[in-house]
């Protein structure tokens, strides 16, 4: 789902996750993963509260800023999300492929006003990436 450079990608959180799509052995593609890893920038109530509904769990550390809040109620605040730092780590591979993305100057700063050529390149980087991937391993 592309968005404008400037816009922040919590409030697509929802949208985004209805568009997944993971594929299986065998079968068609599942709309419901098993969890969803994100970092500090989408805990929010309401997307844990989406991720409840669909029985999907939710990998997200708490903001520094809800701690206290949660904290300063007492036990009315309620109990710490659950985290798995386990899982967490995970993500650094999602980071990793966003910075191999991002090696390209104008993916990084966005030059293309124009979203169809934004995404051509996106596309066309991704196939590059995968292409060094296949040709490096043999």
């Amino acid at each position: 789902m592309l968005t404008p450079g400037q816009a922040a990608d919590c409030p697509r959180f929802t949208a985004v996750l209805d568009k997944i799509r993971v594929a299986g052995p065998v079968g068609r593609p599942r709309t419901r993963p098993a969890a969803v890893a994100a970092d500090k920038a989408y805990s929010s109530k309401a997307n844990r509260a989406h991720l409840r509904r669909r029985g999907i769990g939710a990998v997200i550390p708490e903001k520094s800023d809800q701690q206290l809040n949660r904290r300063k109620k007492g036990s009315a605040g309620g109990r710490p999300v659950a985290f798995d730092p386990v899982r967490y780590r995970q993500r650094n591979t999602v980071e990793r492929c966003f910075q191999k993305v991002k090696a390209w100057r104008g993916l990084a700063t966005r030059y293309d006003k124009a979203p169809e050529s934004y995404e051509a390149g996106l596309y066309l980087r991704g196939s590059i990436m995968w292409l060094r991937l296949l040709t490096s391993t043999t």
